[in-house]
């Protein structure tokens, strides 16, 4: 029996969560019914984050690094149109022309680009009409998918993965995006439940042993998805160390605040003192204090008090800097990071699919010889600078803008947060960001030389 494209929508928008494509065997293995899911899945995730804002909250733009979610929506579908649709179909017809130059992110390759900061000035076009652009793509994904030659399956599978990982990475930024927005308002609207506050002790804290060792880092080529710069996989020498079994607390992290922490210029680097004494910060982002000395913070589900069992979020590279030199510690590197996370079975989150867009404590009850928390509730700080591995090479053309331009400058994260999609995240995976960013889920582990 064959199965219609409206048919494939439907069952696709009724699957809670989308099947993850990183975890398949390989392009080859791959039917044109399972990618047929995964877009429908991966595309009806972002709906769903959508369907409950009004079009005045997806207008929201709050700062330059961050973006309205009605601009998501459409760049994500401007991706699937100008990367997959419009080099393979020479019949298509773009909605309007202008929307080439309007939900462009940073390709150079295929044009201008609408300046960033301004994203949230583009009232039109409307929410409606971003939703009628989203289906006349995915009408067009589909019919590409159900009607693709053979010869042409390995390639066309090859670019909707692409897509859809970075489709995830924007569901990701609709939910930091927009809770940025929202902490500005004193109403501090909610978007999910309000977090519940942890129950039981303090998870404690082990210091796992790693021996030194000659290390294979970065991804395999085995035809699993991974972005370019996850490879190519290369060899590191890695000193031996000791890993925390867990990121840091928010009752640590006030601690350090306790003993003076963001007055001791000993503990910053002098860029992170130079950004302290400029933007005159005192606590992590989404934290404040009552006349009581009660320290409160902005959840996605309103405001409430800061808990001191849950995982610390919302801080910078300075800030994790500099409580790591306070508590006699460092940040791993991404290989000593990566060497731990390939040998952990641990993946409890919490992650986007839970719905709680928040962290939580580890589990008190966790093992002491496995680093708990690895995978999704932070991304956790390390200690090295993004930049290419041995022998990368950015693909040709403009999707080689992904990654590879932005290699500068940056640090990098790893392990996913409470906001990223479980099937998104992997030992490999790395995210990057500025020194002073903080509006993501990022977090800290300690390390130290054994």
């Amino acid at each position: 029996m064959v199965t219609t494209s409206t048919e494939m929508r439907t069952r696709g928008t009724h699957r809670s969560n989308a099947v993850p494509l990183s975890n398949r065997q390989g392009i080859e293995s791959l039917t044109r019914e399972q990618l047929i899911e995964d877009f429908l899945a991966v595309r009806a995730t972002t709906e769903r984050l959508a369907e409950m804002l009004s079009p005045e909250d997806q207008n929201l733009q709050s700062m330059p690094c961050a973006s309205p979610v009605k601009w998501h929506r459409a760049h994500t579908t401007w991706f699937f149109e100008t990367f997959v649709i419009k080099p393979r179909n020479p019949n298509w017809r773009e909605t309007d022309p202008t929307w080439r130059y309007l939900f462009n992110s940073y390709y150079n390759g295929v044009g201008d680009q609408y300046p960033r900061p301004q994203r949230g000035l583009i009232s039109r076009p409307n929410v409606d009409e971003v939703d009628r652009y989203r289906r006349a793509v995915d009408d067009g994904m589909l019919a590409l998918i159900e009607n693709a030659a053979n010869a042409q399956w390995t390639e066309l599978t090859d670019i909707i993965r692409l897509g859809l990982n970075h489709e995830q990475q924007h569901q990701e930024l609709i939910a930091t995006d927009l809770k940025h927005g929202f902490s500005h308002n004193p109403m501090y609207p909610a978007w999910t439940e309000c977090p519940p506050p942890c129950e039981g002790r303090e998870p404690p804290l082990h210091w796992l042993g790693f021996d030194e060792r000659i290390a294979e880092i970065g991804a395999m080529e085995d035809g699993c998805f991974c972005f370019d710069n996850e490879m190519p996989r290369h060899r590191e020498v890695v000193e031996a160390f000791e890993l925390a079994s867990r990121p840091v607390t928010c009752g640590e992290f006030l601690a350090f605040m306790q003993d003076g922490g963001y007055d001791n210029p000993d503990l910053w680097l002098s860029d992170g003192w130079a950004w302290l004494r400029e933007t005159g910060t005192r606590a992590p982002m989404y934290w404040q204090q009552d006349e009581g000395g009660q320290w409160w913070l902005y959840t996605l589900g309103g405001l409430r008090r800061v808990d001191p069992l849950e995982t610390l979020a919302h801080v910078s590279f300075y800030e994790a800097c500099a409580y790591a030199q306070w508590a006699g510690a460092r940040l791993p590197t991404e290989a000593e990071w990566e060497i731990a996370a390939t040998a952990t079975t641990d993946r409890s989150g919490p992650f986007a699919e839970d719905g709680r867009f928040h962290p939580r404590a580890v589990n008190p009850d966790t093992p002491p010889d496995t680093a708990a928390g690895l995978f999704g509730n932070v991304w956790e700080w390390t200690a090295s600078s993004y930049a290419p591995y041995p022998g990368f090479k950015a693909p040709p053309g403009a999707v080689g803008e992904y990654n590879g331009k932005f290699m500068a400058n940056q640090m990098v994260l790893r392990g996913g947060s409470c906001a990223t999609p479980e099937g998104h995240v992997r030992a490999t995976y790395r995210n990057f960001f500025y020194p002073p960013d903080r509006w993501q889920f990022s977090g800290i582990r300690l390390a130290r030389i054994r």
